[in-house]
């Protein structure tokens, strides 16, 4: 009987000193101001305001594996009436944090939960990621590995949410002048063909990488063999284009896919006899903000 009184007493003691912690705790922290929470005076809303450059695990849709793991980097933002001083920051990690792994299903979920939680009328998130794709060389058909940057983008405006995708295509073009005016040869450099689509339905990102890269002069390889390099060359000769070129040939293609409803392809030179890019750009309809 001792010692079970004993051990009684202790438990109580143990269950009283947490109490008084909690208690403790709970004082304390309705003690803490909150700062952010404070009326502001100057009378001027924010458009945006948010985290940047947050890293966390994705998972997305894979044409020939089913899907892929990547890691992605996130903007998260929303907008802040005139008479908020400041938004919860911690919050946006909280979201964030969820899941173990966002996916491209999850995304949208993500950003309606983001802007109720935050009580905003407009949040916009921005997910970015590489995407690997496994590629035959043309001529030896020795397998490597290309990445592409993608990136996923979803505004969120009252009830109505809008998302678009978004990939960076390394490609080859060839310059029409240089090989019309020179006697022997045609300066080429590498380039990018960017494609962000606002989907009507369901879109493979592989196929608007298809698309970009049947457009240019050449597509890239992770690595070719000499009859390899001969064959890119060699194409990219017969198949010379300016980047405005570039960008009414991919416009064409997107203009006639019924689920896409609006676009903007760019396409940028990084000039091999300049020191400086050419760029042009073709817009279609809504374009993310």
């Amino acid at each position: 009987m001792g010692s079970a009184g004993a051990a009684s007493d202790a438990h109580g003691e143990r269950c009283a000193l947490v109490n008084d912690v909690s208690d403790k705790t709970k004082h304390l922290a309705s003690e803490v101001e909150d700062v952010q929470g404070r009326p502001d005076t100057r009378q001027l809303p924010i458009n945006r305001v948010g985290i940047k450059d947050i890293n966390h695990p994705v998972r997305v849709k894979d044409r020939a594996a089913g899907e892929q793991h990547t890691i992605a980097n996130f903007n998260m933002y929303v907008n802040l009436p005139h008479n908020f001083k400041g938004t919860h920051m911690s919050r946006f990690i909280e979201i964030l944090h969820t899941e173990r792994e966002i996916s491209v299903e999850s995304f949208r979920a993500m950003l309606e939960k983001m802007t109720a939680r935050l009580e905003a009328q407009v949040g916009h998130i921005e997910m970015s990621f590489p995407f690997f794709i496994m590629k035959k060389a043309p001529v030896s058909g020795v397998k490597s590995l290309m990445d592409y940057q993608a990136s996923l983008i979803g505004e969120r405006c009252g009830t109505r949410t809008t998302t678009w995708l978004r990939v960076v295509v390394p490609v080859t073009s060839l310059c029409p002048c240089s090989k019309r005016i020179s006697a022997y040869g045609a300066h080429n450099q590498r380039s990018h063909i960017t494609i962000t689509a606002k989907l009507k339905s369901h879109i493979w990102l592989e196929e608007l990488i298809d698309i970009a890269e049947s457009e240019a002069s050449s597509q890239l390889y992770g690595i070719l063999k000499r009859p390899d390099e001969k064959y890119v060359t060699e194409h990219a000769y017969d198949h010379p284009k300016f980047v405005e070129d570039m960008v009414r040939d991919v416009a064409g293609r997107l203009t006639g896919d019924t689920r896409i409803a609006a676009y903007g392809v760019e396409a940028e030179n990084f000039e091999s006899i300049h020191n400086h890019s050419a760029y042009a750009r073709i817009e279609k309809g809504e374009q993310p903000g």
